[in-house]
This record gives C-alpha cells, structure tokens and sequence, in this order.
C-alpha cells in the first residue's frame, strides 16, 4: 500500500491526474510483465492489435499468443508518428493500439499533437491503448513527456506502463507498474494474479521511500541527456548520420555512407573489427524496409566507454 500511495502522489504531482491506488495502479514485475498481462487480459482469438514497426519485440509475440493478429504500421521517415497509416490499419476487429513513447528502439518522441491524433482516432469507438512509458523520465531538449495521462479522452481507455528499472538504472531487478480505469485494471488483476501473483516486498518499500525525493527521478533526463549530446558530438566527427534522439538512451544512425550491407552483417563487422557494439534495427520490424541502413546505439555508459567508442567509430 505505501508505494501504490507514492505512485499516486507522483502521478498527481507530475499530470495533475488522480489515480485510486487501491482499483487502479498495480505493481508488476518489470514493464514488460505489465505489457503481456495487459494484452492477455483484453485480447481475444481473431482480435486485431495495431503495432507501430519498428517495435519493442515483446508486443507481437504475445499478441499472437493469446489469438490475436498483429497489424504492422510503419513509422514515417525520420522515425515520426503517421496518424494516417494508423487510421488505414483501423478495422471492425481492432481491439487494441500499443504506441510507445519514448520510443524503442527509435528514441523519438510523441508530442502532444501526437497524442491528439490518436485520441481522434480512437473517437467513437472500443478500441482500447496500450501506451508503453517506461521511458517517461529519459524526455530530452525541454520537451515534456506527452503521457496518455494528460488526455482524459486517451486515459479512460488506456493500461499506461512504467518501469522503475529504466527510471532507476536497474533493469534487472524487474520492478513496474500500471495504471487502468478500474473496470481495466480488474481484468488486468484476473490475470496478475496467476502469472506473477506478487512482487516482491521489501523492493516496493525501498522504492516507496526512494520515491518522496522527486529529486530522484526528475535528474535522470539531465544526466542522460548530457551523455546522448557527447556521443552526438562525437558522432558528428563520424560517417555516421545520426537520427533525432528526443529521449529513451538509444541513438539510431544511419550506417550507408560506410557499407552498403545489411545492418545484421553490418553489427557483427563493426564489433568483430571495430570493438562496438551495435543492435541492427531490422529484428524490430515484421517486415524491414528495403535497403533501410540502420543501427541503434546504447549511450547509457560511462563517459569513458563513449569516448573510447567514438574513437574507435571515427577510425572507420
């Protein structure tokens, strides 16, 4: 109880929104625990669930689990939203959207206008949300996190997720949680129950504690944000063409004025002849874009591992 009443502080403090911590915040073990049990508890055989590519890789997988059919929708050039090619993937059978902001692997962001879109989307109809967040606290350049949190029209409808792991720098600890309208969260309940059951103790009262100093979390942003514009200015001095980062700590780049190969053969030479390591973007689509050259950096390290990375990329 004390850290369902902290979360509902924090998510007063920050969007001005009263969340009941007894009916509609559950601890999880972790986001994506949160992201299956979502999806089990509201998708059905045959029911269609909309998936921006490129695309965390927990989504679809879980989807197809429980009968559902994943629909594939590109993001723009530039990693952008396309509220359009969502409204084309709309069907009589779409029961669920999952966005993710910031985005993984992208490192884009949705703004509000974004946000706006899709509640125009979804005007009118049972289509429900899924809006992956646990990047909430990696928002970069005075860019406010655009939560579905803020628009009634969004959260009435939406299981929004969070992860103290990426928040915290301890994603191996695998501790969530999730906010739903309480006839959501009782779904989502039937489900936890049986999957996780609980989470652990003694790490929700630390984190209980930990959560009084917003302090705690409101210096995350600046610390990761001075360590993405060291590695953007050192691949500035590379062949490199890196993409917008506005948040999460990944940086996509473009690769093509180096080699013209598949980001796969690409990764696997960069680190057997170059020491870095890369994470092609290819495995984060159903179906990839022809001769799209992308890689996704991870720049949460030590300042030290940057630079020596930078060093080694500027000798390619």
């Amino acid at each position: 109880p004390a850290l369902l009443q902290a979360l509902a502080d924090k998510v007063e403090r920050l969007y001005q929104v009263k969340y009941d911590p007894a009916t509609e915040i559950t601890v999880t073990a972790g986001g994506t625990q949160a992201i299956f049990t979502a999806i089990a508890a509201v998708v059905h055989a045959g029911d269609e669930v909309i998936i921006v590519d490129p695309a965390y890789d927990c989504y679809a997988p879980a989807v197809q689990l429980f009968g559902g059919v994943p629909v594939h929708v590109r993001l723009a050039g530039d990693m952008r939203f396309d509220a359009e090619a969502i409204r084309k993937a709309i069907t009589p059978r779409t029961r669920l959207l999952v966005i993710n902001t910031p985005h993984n692997p992208a490192g884009t962001i949705l703004r509000e206008a974004d946000m706006l879109a899709i509640a125009d989307l979804l005007e009118g109809t049972d289509i429900l949300l899924l809006s992956d967040e646990v990047y909430e606290h990696i928002v970069f350049d005075g860019e406010p996190h655009a939560s579905a949190i803020r628009y009634e029209a969004l959260r009435s409808r939406a299981f929004v997720v969070f992860s103290f792991g990426k928040v915290f720098h301890a994603t191996g600890w695998k501790m969530g949680y999730v906010l739903a309208p309480e006839a959501l969260m009782a779904e989502f309940r039937k489900v936890h129950q049986f999957n996780v059951f609980s989470v652990n103790t003694p790490m929700q009262h630390a984190l209980a504690g930990y959560l009084q100093e917003p302090a705690h979390y409101e210096a995350v942003s600046p610390m990761y944000e001075a360590k993405r514009d060291r590695f953007q200015a050192g691949l500035a001095r590379t062949r490199f063409r890196p993409i917008a980062c506005e948040g999460s700590y990944f940086q996509v780049a473009d690769y093509g004025a180096i080699r013209n190969v598949p980001d796969r053969e690409f990764c696997e030479w960069l680190a057997r002849e170059h020491g870095v390591a890369a994470i092609p973007l290819s495995p984060f689509y159903q179906d990839p874009p022809e001769g799209q050259r992308l890689v996704r950096f991870c720049f949460a390290k030590e300042d030290a591992t940057l630079d020596a990375a930078i060093e080694r990329l500027c000798a390619i």
